[in-house]
């Protein structure tokens, strides 16, 4: 018998049959033939859905059953790939403390890009019956995704959902995971849903008929002002769920970049090398020198387990609501303007530590930088990404080994022009909405719940997502650290000696070139 005196978070949820979308493979995996490579495509950084899973096990273990929309996988059941989760690093606290509540996780196959979810009558009539909170957060998170794809996962998918919350018979909130930066337009982004020129059913309808050939033609027109599909299809997703506001008890809920785990489920958590993560382990290793970048603008990031105490409790505010306010509500889960850390703060701490913290089998020294001048950004890249994979890539076909660096830098590249509409620009967010949830809560569930980003060291968050990366995306244990020190001072000595005969050479072509060897050759006494 539990005697622990439940906290009103925990008692809210206690009995409660939640429904969550996007538990399994929707967001981009490491790729196992080079694990240094990432494509660097996914403004979110991982998974993060177990983390939500894990946490509402954990920290609501009264909770009745969460059910899981599972895409079909060759080969395994959803039951097994479910199973195969709770070994898991990031179940690791549920293995060793409540294993038991592992059973209340129980997988629906299905698919949001299917119609009617793909889930079978049966299932269909379970959720109508007993589902009595919805984290809707599948999406396909490419930002470089074919427009028809897009739509058909981001804004489709978010109709389909929405069509199955109506007829739940119990439903207390449904939480529709949306993004901080699906309004690139704006100079100020506040917790609001606002109007587009566009019609989100005008949208689905076309990629339904339209020939996709004919759909890549007319993107280029219909994003702006967007850069990519990814923000465009959730902003129509948006207006779907507003429009559908009157009838149902829903909120959107707007994160930030989403990136490794500051304390919980454990430290450093993550499962992939997108976004951020990708590009520290990728500077860390030598790969990214150059990145275009204002060094004097927010990074605006959010750890995982801030962000998922955010989903939760937002859920719990939304069901103890008496009355709903007259507009659709909106959370911002952004950092407080008293937290903000720009990217050129980033950059010194993250280079500091990954010294500290070295990975193993650098390409090259990790000592790159960021610019906003796309001339200067442009020499480096080819001087040190594109000239080095070449190299690299020469000595593997002399030595008989399989090249791989050119392919790296391609997929670097291809990462990083996405990226920089995000690290080039200045992000204003409002989170008032969302700042309030914690004044409301009791101490014990703003402990439990933690959404205080301004409690969290930098400094000390940066080191637990470097290890992170190395330990869970790498797979280097911490007692290779000590190897990896010894490659960082071979690698620091061997770029020394190579800028020294670059410049070198760059000299003597320039004296030659100019007629100018002789004479200096004669006043240095080399003659």
């Amino acid at each position: 018998m539990n005697l622990v005196k439940k906290t009103p978070v925990q008692t809210w949820y206690t009995g409660k049959t939640i429904f969550v979308t996007g538990g399994s493979g929707f967001m981009g995996k490491v790729l196992k033939a080079h694990p240094q490579l990432t494509t660097l495509r996914s403004l979110i950084s991982f998974k993060y859905l177990q983390v939500l899973l894990e946490k509402l096990l954990y920290s609501c273990s009264d909770l009745e059953r969460i059910y899981v929309l599972m895409r079909p996988k060759r080969g395994k059941s959803p039951q097994t790939r479910i199973d195969d989760w709770l070994k898991l690093p990031v179940f690791k606290r549920i293995r060793e403390e409540k294993p038991e509540v592992y059973k209340k996780l129980v997988p629906i196959p299905g698919d949001v890009t299917s119609d009617k979810l793909g889930i079978s009558a049966e299932h269909e009539q379970l959720l109508i019956d007993t589902a009595e909170v919805v984290f809707h957060c599948a999406a396909t998170l490419k930002l470089e995704a074919r427009l028809k794809d897009a739509i058909e996962m981001n804004t489709i998918g978010t109709k389909r959902i929405l069509d199955l919350c109506l007829q739940m018979k119990r439903l207390k909130a449904l939480l529709h995971l949306s993004t901080a930066f699906c309004y690139c337009d704006k100079e100020v982004l506040t917790e609001k849903v606002h109007d587009f020129h566009h019609n989100p059913y005008d949208l689905m309808r076309t990629v339904e008929w339209m020939d996709e050939k004919a759909i890549d033609m007319i993107t280029p027109t219909l994003l702006t002002p967007h850069p990519n599909t990814y923000t465009y299809s959730k902003r129509l997703a948006e207006m779907l769920v507003r429009d559908t506001y009157s009838k149902l008890r829903v909120c959107i809920v707007r994160p930030s970049i989403v990136c490794p785990a500051n304390a919980e489920p454990v430290e450093g958590w993550v499962d992939s090398l997108n976004g951020p993560v990708g590009i520290m382990v990728a500077g860390g290793k030598g790969i990214i020198r150059s990145m275009l970048c204002n060094g004097e603008y927010n990074a605006e990031v959010i750890p995982v387990d801030i962000a998922i105490n955010g989903l939760i409790t937002i859920a719990y505010t939304l069901g103890q609501m008496e009355e709903m306010p007259k507009e659709i509500p909106v959370y911002n889960i952004t950092c407080r303007e008293t937290k903000r850390t720009t990217w050129k703060e980033v950059l010194d701490l993250g280079k500091a530590t990954a010294y500290e913290y070295p990975f193993e089998a650098g390409v090259w020294y990790p000592d790159g930088d960021i610019t906003m001048n796309k001339t200067y950004h442009t020499i480096c890249v080819m001087l040190f990404h594109w000239l080095p994979a070449y190299f690299i890539d020469f000595l593997m076909f002399c030595f008989g080994q399989k090249r791989f660096m050119i392919r790296i830098q391609n997929m670097v590249s291809e990462g990083l022009s996405l990226l920089q509409f995000f690290t080039t620009r200045q992000w204003d967010f409002k989170s008032h909405q969302y700042q309030a949830i914690a004044k409301h809560l009791t101490p014990e569930d703003n402990v439990i719940f933690t959404m205080d980003v301004d409690a969290i060291d930098t400094k000390d968050y940066l080191r637990r997502i470097i290890l992170g990366g190395r330990q869970f995306c790498m797979r280097e244990p911490l007692s290779t650290l000590p190897k990896a020190r010894i490659q960082l001072k071979c690698l620091y000595v061997l770029d020394k000696v190579a800028k020294a005969f670059m410049l070198y050479l760059m000299a003597w072509l320039f004296l030659t070139l100019t007629g100018l060897k002789a004479p200096v050759y004669e006043m240095l006494g080399w003659a």
